[in-house]
């Protein structure tokens, strides 16, 4: 697989006149495509399968090939690749032997992040949803920034655009290193945690980039860091000591921002910063509250005013594959999420709870059906354990057999690893054929409960299956 290197001399992005991506279908990379075609860039890409996401990108001109032929790089002077991207494909070995420029993504992002006040938010767990509350509270302010966020908005369906405002809101990607690319004028960390083992071998390694990351914060910038993260914790005190602005969020007594008085209400929740008021948001858990905390000190260090950011916090109405409705067939709800590390799951099933029980007060009783799909070997290898007691926070577990992605697979790597570490008191459902989950799930729902699908590979596909079996 191509890796990405270590930080190095930014790209200028405009010596790029033709970009062509490799697996342009990609949420990261489809994002930096639709930005270059705003500004001007001649872009084409290819991928393994169509989707409607390659027909978005034909309509706003981008060239789109199904498939992989050293012929579809045309004219190009830059390829851009991601980490999934092997050697062996026939786009990139062509690329090389014509001595083209080959960016990573996050080199491409980069270099269109250049003049820009750039915002880039890391962490284990949250940066999706905490760039998307921060995007749409900015256009809410009337900032117009730039965004890329590896998921897509509900509101918009996209997940990247260009903005003629001079803020620059991006994602940033700590699984293989490619945060690093970045100088922000202000970094997030949400939380530091043991994850992408496959890549730093130790969470010492992990923590040690995540160091490196808060380093490249330009001088004169700022860190939004939790304060409930201990990790996190420690750098900003190492971001305070180099003379950055750092302002901490969350629910310990030291934060600067304090979240107290968390109330879920339905399918959202209620809370309040203390000293500077209440805050309501329409997505469901106390992680959310959290993520939204965070983009409130981002916007107040751009300069917006407290009720501009509540109102806009008010309006956000979730990130696709965040605990997302699908819909409600026999009377059982469907959502679904792209929770694949336990805390994650452990995270929206709690916050599935919270929800249930708040219908259990009105008279009407469920039970959570969690449908997990594993996320490659590696991960599945070194936490199955965990997996399995998140599970047993549901009352019925299905567990997939493991999404392999980018890695092959592992002799006595399976699903069955966690399905097996499901404590007592959960029903659990073994179901290696993912063709047969949607029947399986029909047969064990009843009326009143919530259905959960969850994981980063195709399961999100399962839902609209799942609910055409229920009705």
């Amino acid at each position: 697989m191509t890796q990405a290197a270590g930080p190095g001399a930014a790209i200028d992005g405009a010596t790029i006149r033709h970009a062509h991506f490799i697996a342009i279908g990609g949420a990261g990379m489809s994002g930096i495509a639709r930005i270059m075609l705003r500004r001007g860039i001649t872009v084409s890409g290819s991928d393994a399968k169509d989707s409607p996401i390659l027909a978005q990108l034909a309509e706003l001109g981008a060239e789109v090939f199904v498939g992989h032929s050293a012929e579809h790089l045309g004219d190009a002077d830059t390829v851009v690749v991601s980490t999934a991207i092997r050697e062996s494909n026939p786009e990139l070995r062509a690329a090389r032997e014509r001595g083209l420029r080959v960016l990573h993504r996050s080199e491409a992002l980069a270099a269109l992040m250049a003049g820009r006040r750039a915002v880039a938010v890391a962490g284990t767990h949250g940066k999706t949803t905490t760039t998307s509350m921060l995007t749409v509270v900015l256009q809410h302010a009337g900032l117009d920034p730039a965004y890329c966020i590896g998921g897509q908005l509900v509101t918009t369906g996209l997940g990247a655009d260009d903005g003629t405002g001079d803020v620059f809101v991006a994602e940033a990607d700590e699984s293989d290193g490619s945060f690093l690319r970045y100088s922000p004028h202000i970094a997030v960390v949400t939380n530091v945690e043991a994850d992408h083992l496959d890549n730093y071998g130790a969470f010492e390694k992990v923590k040690e980039n995540f160091a490196r990351f808060v380093e490249r914060i330009e001088p004169g910038g700022a860190l939004v860091a939790s304060a409930d993260d201990p990790v996190a914790g420690e750098l900003a005190g190492a971001a305070r000591e180099r003379g950055l602005t750092v302002v901490t969020y969350g629910e310990s007594a030291g934060a600067d921002l304090r979240l107290t008085g968390f109330t879920p209400r339905g399918l959202g929740s209620r809370f309040a910063i203390e000293g500077l008021g209440e805050l309501t948001l329409e997505v469901p858990g106390r992680h959310y509250a959290h993520n939204a905390t965070a983009a409130l000190a981002v916007a107040r260090l751009l300069g917006c005013d407290f009720a501009t950011i509540r109102d806009g916090l008010a309006s956000f109405t979730g990130s696709m594959r965040r605990l997302e409705r699908k819909g409600e067939a026999g009377g059982v709800q469907v959502f679904d999420s792209y929770a694949h590390h336990p805390t994650e799951l452990t995270a929206d099933l709690q916050a599935t709870r919270e929800y249930l029980d708040q219908l259990a007060a009105e008279g009407r009783t469920g039970r959570i059906v969690a449908v997990f799909q594993p996320h490659l070997y590696s991960r599945t290898r070194f936490f199955a354990t965990e997996f399995g007691r998140a599970l047993g926070l549901a009352d019925v577990a299905v567990v997939l057999d493991v999404y392999g992605a980018r890695e092959d697979p592992e002799p006595g790597v399976s699903g069955r690893l966690i399905a097996d570490a499901v404590p007592e008191g959960t029903r659990v459902e073994y179901v290696p054929v993912r063709e047969q989950v949607p029947q399986v799930v029909a047969e064990l729902a009843r009326p009143g409960d919530l259905v959960l699908t969850l994981g980063a590979g195709d399961v999100t596909a399962l839902g609209p299956l799942i609910l055409e079996r229920l009705a």
